[in-house]
């Protein structure tokens, strides 16, 4: 005897713990097509049983929110980023499914290059693209596929071709390139679109899985928030409209032309990666290092101060050494709008095991420049940590008696060398004479590829010297 059973599909997560609110239900708008695609895709990731093999790339837009819901890999990137993201994680994992899902703000404007490049490319991956012909997240300002005559916030008299353009036909666009597979458009309005769209969504999950090129599916969907319609009028609004603007339909498909190929994940040595990339290798026994605690060891370090005094040039200092002295690595900046003046900080991470993430939101050690800094992120140094902070600039105290702290005078002793800039490499000549995670050698020898005015080098090799010699002394 046939039994119903009503549950949700194992593509999603029972319930829904990274949202807030009711963890049962999602949180899109009364009317919002996003529902029936999530529903749409979680079943056709059960039903092909490949939800241990998934990855969702998820953009800025409302679309960003796939990760409350789906019980599979998630990655988030930045607006319009998703199809160099997907790019990426198929080539870094060629056997996974790699899905970007993406909303027409989002995929149509400011991605609209990277979407252009990977489909041209023919990239291993599928794109969901909803077009509601509205930023839905954002306020609801015009978006490239927005319909002639269309009232936004930004286009209140209407959506004027002279002066906005036409409305963008994605689908159509893409399918003129070469590198595509499998394009096809299709809408959530009614029972038999979203019939269509379902099988629409698994036809290009198995054009990935077997291996034949790139898939898009473009979905028409509503947005009644954006579009200050009820729920119930957005459907005939979207034949009345959308349909006559963006036909349905299959617009490329070369499934069956197309031989099916794999591309093998390429695992390199390091020694084959440094003679591609022209690097000398690193020597650790060249360098080696005096660690003065073991609490030292691995740390993950954050630089901050104001633009202007070197934070990420100190930062390249530390991170170059680590990879002469044979460390694992990371460096990643952080600044304002202002380069001078403005704030700015690193993440630099020297370990001797595999770096997991290049941010740094507990650091080991806090090196601060400024005062604005020094009371910004004492909060966040981990218990036991090491901060050490510009005493000739910065006139308070550090607040925590959890920690080691080492106050140099570092701008005063840089001054008294004849350039007050270099205090940053006498605030690395202190950390590592307080540590002894880095051979000062390993310093002198990368200097110059932090420091671009070579003739400033030996300048900066005597400051970084009277950096370890302060640090050295209070000891």
């Amino acid at each position: 005897m046939a039994r119903k059973i009503l549950q949700k599909p194992a593509g999603f997560y029972d319930t829904f713990t990274r949202k807030a609110g009711n963890k049962e239900v999602t949180h899109y708008c009364p009317g919002c097509g996003h529902g029936n695609i999530h529903k749409l895709l979680a079943e056709a990731i059960e039903d092909l049983g490949i939800q241990d093999r998934t990855i969702l790339v998820s953009p800025v837009g409302c679309s960003v929110f796939a990760y409350y819901y789906f019980d599979v890999g998630n990655v988030q990137v930045a607006h319009g980023r998703a199809p160099a993201a997907a790019t990426a994680l198929k080539r870094a994992n060629p056997h996974a499914i790699v899905i970007s899902y993406q909303g027409d703000g989002d995929l149509a404007a400011i991605g609209g290059n990277h979407i252009l490049q990977a489909t041209n490319r023919g990239e291993h991956i599928t794109v969901l693209f909803v077009n509601n012909a509205i930023y839905g997240m954002t306020g609801g300002q015009m978006a490239p596929t927005s319909l002639e005559g269309m009232k936004t916030t930004t286009t209140p008299y209407g959506r004027d071709v002279h002066n906005e353009g036409p409305p963008i036909k994605v689908a159509e666009l893409l399918a003129t390139l070469d590198g595509p597979t499998y394009v096809e458009r299709t809408a959530v309005w009614d029972s038999k679109s979203i019939s269509r769209t379902r099988a629409a969504i698994r036809f290009a999950l198995k054009c990935q899985m077997e291996g034949r090129g790139f898939s898009m599916v473009e979905i028409l969907a509503a947005c009644p928030s954006g579009w200050k319609l009820e729920p119930a009028q957005t459907y005939e609004w979207m034949k009345e409209h959308m349909g006559p603007v963006f036909p349905l339909g299959i617009k490329k498909d070369l499934r069956a032309e197309r031989e099916p190929w794999f591309r093998e994940k390429r695992d390199h040595t390091d020694e084959e990666l440094l003679k591609a990339l022209d690097l000398d290798f690193a020597d650790p026994e060249k360098y080696p290092a005096e660690l003065k605690k073991a609490s030292y060891a691995d740390p993950s370090i954050k630089l901050a101060g104001f633009g202007g005094q070197g934070v990420l040039s100190a930062g390249t200092m530390l991170a170059n050494a680590g990879m002469e002295q044979g460390l694992n690595t990371s460096w990643i900046p952080s600044y304002g709008p202002e380069m001078r003046g403005g704030t700015a900080y690193c993440f630099v991470n020297l370990s001797e095991k595999p770096i997991g993430s290049p941010t740094v939101s507990r650091p080991d050690v806090l090196v601060a420049f400024n005062r604005p800094s020094l009371e910004k992120f004492e909060p966040d140094v981990r218990e036991g940590g090491l901060l050490i902070y510009d005493s000739a600039i910065i006139d308070v105290a550090p607040q925590r008696t959890d920690i080691e702290i080492l106050a140099i005078p570092a701008a005063k002793i840089a001054e008294d060398l004849g350039n007050v800039r270099m205090a940053n490499t006498v605030m690395v000549g202190a950390y590592i004479a307080k540590t002894g995670i880095l051979n000062p050698k390993a310093i002198e020898q990368t200097l110059p590829l932090a420091i671009k005015r070579r003739y400033l080098v030996d300048a900066n090799k005597l400051a970084l010297a009277r950096g370890i010699e302060f640090a050295s002394g209070g000891e």
